[in-house]
């Protein structure tokens, strides 16, 4: 699923930046945000008006496994 953040709905959450993240330039992250029933993912370099994708905390630990390939 893929949703704008609405007024004030950003702020709420305390995100941080993935441990896989990295570039040469500094700019390629990807920051996570985790609440009790959803995990949001969005793009470092557009944090407060970018799109960001959310899942289901079982959705995401499925795709964890994954994440090296």
């Amino acid at each position: 699923m893929i949703r704008k953040p609405a007024a004030g709905d950003a702020c709420e959450l305390v995100w941080f930046k993935s441990s896989y993240s990295s570039g040469t330039d500094g700019n390629s992250c990807v920051e996570i945000a985790i609440a009790p029933r959803t995990v949001h993912i969005r793009d470092s370099k557009q944090n407060t008006t970018g799109p960001r994708l959310t899942f289901a905390p079982t959705a995401w630990a499925n795709f964890l496994p994954h994440a090296k390939d």
